[in-house]
């Protein structure tokens, strides 16, 4: 291999690097979405240039794989910014069956899914004209993007229902709903990226596609559906990194309140005999409710409020902005339960 090969190889290895980057990390930043953090621009600005770069690598394997030579700058110019039409050019030329189901699950989704499309489109425009629209208002452009922020905005309303409405008034569970949305909308990326990924692990790409999945794509080639929507990538934000954390490990004295104080109700939970969707990490947790008020779980020997009422009062974190619940799955069964042991 010459050297200037060389440095294409490690050119294109850097892009599906920095693509893998910014798509987490767009992930994570949209897991940061909650009732005091609206900043949508983040991860708009992340994810479109994430799954610009990924598509734009994809096709240059692709490329070099039919053709035994990279593309040259206007073929990958005239493709643009527009993630859809990246997407179409690798169906219609790059897309390969690898003779398994999974393939037929993962072609269906690509060519099919609506939600998939829109979020796509909404993206594109972001990236193309989108992000300056403000600054279009202002100057009186007479070319003026899209709002994507609005058409963002009119896509997650499609996913609420009357019960989500209802704990948007709920300070213990608002929260929940922003997690249920962008739990949607991860999901639909995870599958897509996954789907993608996949043609590099089973050698649809050539002996070269194949070399670069085991440092890049891998992760997401490896998501299956018992898989989406289960990762929590806020770690890898700053705003994640930079929020102190509030862990209380349990203490004897908690122990001996819990085992003694006859306003402090608890009862021991195991994932195998809990009739529902389990949203916790861990396989088994401790509800308590306290004076007929503060509902905290244990986890590990660490406490976790339930509601609000037990965040403020003792200080606490709820599980999912600790990284022990899910995020997408409800723990409103949760408090029910805790509240309820009072009834016992």
């Amino acid at each position: 291999m010459s050297e200037i090969e060389n440095i294409k190889q490690f050119a294109l290895l850097e892009e599906f690097e920095t693509s893998d980057k910014l798509i987490k990390l767009g992930f994570g930043e949209l897991q940061n979405i909650n009732l005091n953090n609206d900043f949508y621009f983040l991860p708009f600005q992340l994810l479109s240039q994430g799954f610009e770069r990924f598509m734009k690598a994809y096709i240059c394997i692709g490329h070099y794989h039919k053709h035994q030579e990279l593309p040259n700058f206007r073929y990958l110019k005239n493709l643009g910014h527009d993630l859809e039409k990246l997407l179409k050019e690798i169906i219609d030329n790059y897309y390969f069956d690898f003779d398994r189901p999974q393939f037929d699950l993962d072609n269906e989704f690509i060519l099919t899914n609506s939600d998939l499309k829109e979020l796509l489109f909404i993206l594109s425009e972001f990236g193309k004209l989108a992000r300056y629209h403000n600054f279009d208002l202002i100057t009186d452009n007479t070319r003026i993007g899209i709002n994507a922020r609005k058409l963002w905005e009119d896509f997650e309303n499609k996913l609420l229902d009357k019960k989500d409405y209802e704990k948007l008034m709920d300070f213990d569970l608002n929260h929940e709903v922003y997690q249920k949305i962008t739990n949607h909308i991860i999901i639909i990326f995870e599958k897509f990226v996954s789907a993608l990924s996949r043609q590099f692990m089973f050698k649809c790409l050539g002996q070269k596609g194949l070399q670069l999945s085991a440092t890049t794509v891998f992760d997401f080639g490896m998501l299956y559906d018992k898989d989406f929507g289960k990762k929590d990538y806020r770690s890898q934000t700053t705003r994640y990194k930079q929020t102190p954390k509030k862990e209380h490990k349990r203490t004897v004295i908690d122990e001996l309140q819990r085992n003694i104080n006859p306003n402090y109700k608890s009862r021991k939970i195991n994932k195998t005999e809990y009739d529902g969707d389990w949203p916790f990490y861990a396989d088994e947790v401790i509800i308590e409710c306290r004076e007929n008020h503060w509902c905290i779980v244990t986890i590990d020997g660490l406490d976790f409020a339930l509601n609000g009422s037990a965040s403020g009062r003792y200080k606490l974190e709820f599980p999912h902005d600790a990284g022990r619940a899910i995020l997408g799955k409800s723990v409103s069964e949760f408090i029910k339960m805790a509240f309820d042991l009072n009834k016992e």
